[in-house]
């Protein structure tokens, strides 16, 4: 009778290239962190892609550097801008307008007219032209 123990191997699990396998994990996830939010600093206004069609037909509001306002092509002083505004969007069930302001002016001129549309319950948006325009 043989008695002896046999000498069994033990199972090995080989961790060599873990360490290289996690290296590259952390690369990945600390480049991909950085451009999760890249314009954290950088801020490019106002153009943008076309990303959202408008079907109605919104009053346009043109705002020049020399503070210069027409809306639907026509001249108006800023003092009567109010009045201007709720007489154009009287007849619209729901009155939007396309501020198009330029992007040499103060952030305080482009509030004081949103202001005005605030007022008078005026959807207002921020017309921007694209990238490559």
């Amino acid at each position: 009778m043989n008695l002896r123990r046999r000498h069994k191997e033990g199972a090995e699990v080989s961790t060599e290239s873990l360490n290289d396998i996690m290296f590259f994990l952390l690369l990945f996830f600390l480049i991909l962190s950085t451009l999760v939010n890249p314009s954290v600093i950088k801020v490019n206004l106002p153009s943008s892609k076309n990303t959202q069609q408008i079907d109605m037909k919104p009053i346009p509001l043109v705002v020049t550097k020399e503070r210069n306002y027409f809306l639907n092509n026509q001249p108006v002083e800023l003092s009567n801008l109010e009045t201007a505004i709720q007489a154009a969007v009287a007849p619209m069930k729901e009155p939007s307008i396309i501020l198009q302001i330029d992007n040499t002016l103060s952030v305080q001129d482009l509030v004081d007219v949103m202001q005005i549309g605030a007022k008078l319950k005026v959807k207002m948006v921020l017309g921007t032209k694209p990238p490559n325009a």
